[in-house]
C-alpha cells in the first residue's frame, strides 16, 4: 500500500496539463494532498503550500508523488536529485511514468540504504487473459475523447459520485496512473502487451448485478495517432453499452500533434459507435461531457447549449456543472 498523505512533486512541469496526475489527486481526494514541491522553472500550480522536503515531512506527508505525467514518461536527472534527497528524508516515492523507478539503480540502492518504498503504479501485476468477447452482466460507461486529456477520467469519477449520492449501484475502474493513484486499484493499461490489453478490461469489469454500472477510466484517443490503441482496447475490452463523448474546444490542435487537428463531435459519435458495436450491438452514445476550463461560465453556458441542439444529446461540464445530465441518460436506459 501507498502510504498516505502525499507531498505532490511538480518537477519543471512546463504547463498544467503537464501536472494532470497532481491535478488529479488535488481534486479527488484533497485530504491525501499536503502540498506541492515545484522546481526553478516549474509552470504548473495546484493552489496547494509550496514546501520544502523538510516542511511537507514536518507536515506529515509520508510519499513523495511524482504528479507529472511527461511524453514518454521519463525521469531526468534533475528530478533525480530531488528524488535521492527526499528518499534520504524519509519519504517513499510512487510514479506511474513508464520510466520505472525500479529501474533506477541508484534510486535503488538509496532505497534499500533508507529503508523506503518505491512504488511503479504503472506495473502489471496480474496475468491479463486474451480477450474473448463474451457478454458479461452488468452495464459499463466509456468516456472517449476528440484528443487525450480532455476530462475523461473527471466525467467517470464525477458520475460515479452522483450515480452513488443517488442510491444507484456504480464502480470506478481506473485505467491509468492517475485513477489508480487515486483509487488505489486498477489496471495500468497502457503498460499491459498489447495482445491482453482489451482482455485486462473484460477483467477489470467482470459480470455484475444487471443494474450496476462500471463506469470506465477513458484513455487516449482514437484519433490521437500516439495513443490510440489504448482506446481501442477499452473499447472492445470494455463492451459499453453507454458512451460519453468528451471535448475540450479550446484546443488549436491535438496534445502534443501540433499537425493533427481534433475532429467533430460529429466524428467522434459515428466513429467510435461503429467500433463500439462491434462488441456490443447494442451500444450507444447517450451525452457529452465538455471540458469548460478556460472559458468564462457565460460562454461555457451558451456552448453547451449549442452542443445539446446541435447533437441532440445532453451536454455539459461534469465537473463545473454537475453529471446530473449524464446520469439522467444512463438511468434512462
Amino acid at each position: 500500500m501507498i502510504e498516505t498523505p502525499y507531498l505532490l512533486f511538480l518537477g519543471d512541469a512546463p504547463d498544467q496539463l503537464a501536472a494532470k496526475v497532481a491535478v488529479g489527486i488535488k481534486d479527488w481526494r484533497p485530504e491525501n494532498a499536503v502540498g506541492q514541491y515545484r522546481m526553478d522553472g516549474c509552470k504548473a500550480d495546484l493552489g496547494l503550500t509550496d514546501m520544502t522536503l523538510t516542511e511537507a515531512k514536518e507536515a506529515g506527508a509520508k510519499t513523495l508523488v511524482i504528479g507529472v505525467a511527461n511524453r514518454g514518461g521519463v525521469i531526468s536527472q534533475e528530478w533525480k536529485k530531488v528524488l535521492v534527497m527526499a528518499l534520504e528524508e524519509g519519504f517513499d516515492l510512487a510514479s506511474g511514468l513508464h520510466n520505472l523507478l525500479s529501474d533506477e539503480p541508484d534510486l535503488v540502492a538509496v532505497a534499500e540504504a533508507t529503508g523506503r518504498k518505491l512504488h511503479d503504479v504503472r506495473v502489471p501485476e496480474v496475468d491479463y487473459p486474451i480477450a474473448n468477447g463474451i457478454k458479461r452482466k452488468g452495464k459499463r460507461c466509456l468516456a472517449v475523447g476528440t484528443d487525450c486529456s480532455v476530462g475523461k477520467m473527471y466525467t467517470a469519477m464525477a458520475m460515479d459520485a452522483e450515480m452513488r449520492k443517488r442510491g444507484m449501484k456504480s464502480t470506478f475502474r481506473a485505467t491509468g496512473q492517475t485513477g489508480i493513484l487515486i483509487t488505489g486499484d486498477g489496471v495500468p493499461l497502457d503498460a499491459v502487451v498489447a495482445d491482453f490489453m482489451a482482455g485486462s478490461v473484460e477483467w477489470l469489469t467482470p459480470d455484475n448485478d444487471d443494474d450496476h454500472w462500471d463506469l470506465i477510466e477513458g484513455q487516449g484517443s482514437l484519433f490521437h495517432v500516439s495513443y490510440s490503441g489504448v482506446t481501442m482496447a477499452l473499447i472492445h475490452g470494455g463492451q459499453p453499452d453507454a458512451l460519453i463523448l468528451s471535448h475540450e474546444p479550446t484546443r488549436e490542435h491535438m496534445r502534443g500533434l501540433p499537425t493533427y487537428q481534433l475532429p467533430s463531435l460529429e466524428t467522434l459519435r459515428d466513429t467510435t459507435l461503429a467500433l463500439g458495436k462491434v462488441a456490443n450491438p447494442d451500444c450507444q452514445v447517450v451525452g457529452i461531457s465538455v471540458n469548460t476550463q478556460h472559458m468564462s461560465e457565460a460562454d461555457a453556458v451558451d456552448y453547451l447549449a449549442k452542443v445539446e441542439a446541435d447533437m441532440g444529446l445532453p451536454a455539459t461540464d461534469p465537473f463545473r456543472f454537475g453529471s446530473g445530465k449524464l446520469v439522467d441518460a444512463l438511468a434512462a436506459m
